[in-house]
């Protein structure tokens, strides 16, 4: 019966050739340098858009669009599996920084938010991480989780996050 639940889908696709699949993909890379500006440790980890995220993009398509822009990032030590209605991270590390860059891509659908937390600043053991339009409260775009981080005191910690926009069911 596999096949013919395979033949199904063909056909649905075929008779329905509008299905939209549209979504929004995160790639989180993160690099650990020591005092001496040598890489210690990367990470590259996925990420989950909560719905405060989802309905701020929904809300930036709009002509009477109220929510501000994303503008921080923040750190944290509290490794909880993300969920759909996560508003904040578990345990912040310090406080929310200022993005450093934000930048959307001319070639594609694809946005990169860029951070650096540098020496002294949110020295833990980190293992999570979001995007803010606030430097508190506000709303949080989205959050994720990663192996542990430690960042010692003398450490900078850079992270280049991307969203990618697509629509994988035409």
């Amino acid at each position: 019966m596999k096949i013919g639940k395979t033949i199904r889908k063909m056909i649905i696709r075929k008779v329905d050739p509008f299905r939209s699949r549209v979504g929004v993909k995160g790639m989180c890379h993160l690099q650990l340098f020591g005092p001496d500006g040598k890489l210690k440790t990367e990470r590259f980890v996925q990420n989950i858009v909560v719905n405060t995220g989802l309905t701020h993009i929904a809300d930036q398509m709009a002509a009477t669009s109220d929510q501000t822009l994303m503008t921080h990032m923040s750190v944290g030590t509290s490794g909880g599996t993300p969920g759909a209605g996560n508003t904040d991270l578990g345990a912040i590390a310090g406080s929310r920084l200022g993005l450093t860059g934000s930048t959307p891509t001319d070639s594609g659908a694809v946005v990169t938010y860029t951070c650096t937390f540098s020496a002294g600043v949110s020295t833990a053991a980190l293992v999570e991480a979001g995007i803010f339009n606030a430097v508190s409260g506000g709303t949080m775009l989205c959050r994720t989780v990663y192996d542990v981080i430690n960042k010692l005191s003398a450490d900078s910690l850079a992270i280049s996050w991307t969203l990618t926009f697509s629509d994988d069911g035409v």
